[in-house]
């Protein structure tokens, strides 16, 4: 008896769609993959994010793999902190970069005040009911491998240190991310 595959559900961050980013390639990669849609309005609110992402688990049926980067890794935490695994549904995720809430982070992203005022704090700090991989880099400019590190350990993740990736996205070289398949694999 094997098992039923599951479907990818894209996680992006508060950048929504980026055409050449990771996460975009690989939902073009994989057949079945879905992704959660970029909000239209209240685009910081952590409730409507977490909102979206229980509309596309609803939407699909059988077992689901998440695949969330930076604020994205933050909203699946808070979505399971609330939610759970959806009954089983969710079979495991993949949280790559997520950003430190208590860290400086570079002017162009909204503050960590900005986020805890539309509720992204304080971040769940407790095992998710599910598995996880925790993928970091060591030159993040949005968290510190030692607070990602911790962040891994709390949710019960497997942490991967990637070596000096930036924050995974195109602005530091990523574009396609081939690891990224091989790690969905090992929680799928």
């Amino acid at each position: 008896m094997t098992k039923e595959k599951a479907v990818l559900l894209i996680v992006p961050g508060l950048r929504d769609h980026v055409r050449e980013h990771w996460q975009s390639l690989l939902q073009q990669q994989v057949a079945g993959a879905r992704s959660v849609p970029p909000l239209t309005e209240n685009a910081l609110c952590l409730q409507a994010r977490v909102e979206a992402i229980s509309a596309q688990l609803a939407q699909i049926d059988g077992p689901v793999v998440l695949v969330a980067h930076s604020a994205g890794v933050l909203m699946v935490v808070h979505w399971a902190a609330r939610h759970g695994s959806a009954g089983g549904k969710v079979r495991g995720a993949l949280l790559a970069t997520p950003p430190d809430l208590g860290a400086d982070w570079p002017a162009k992203y909204p503050s960590p005040a900005t986020l805890a005022e539309q509720g992204w704090s304080p971040l769940p700090m407790q095992p998710l009911p599910f598995p996880c991989i925790v993928a970091a880099s060591s030159n993040d400019p949005l968290a510190r491998l030692d607070a990602v590190r911790e962040m891994a350990a709390a949710w019960g993740g497997e942490l991967v240190a990637l070596g000096e990736a930036g924050h995974l996205n195109p602005a530091s070289g990523y574009g396609p991310w081939p690891r990224a398949r091989e790690l969905v694999a090992r929680l799928s």
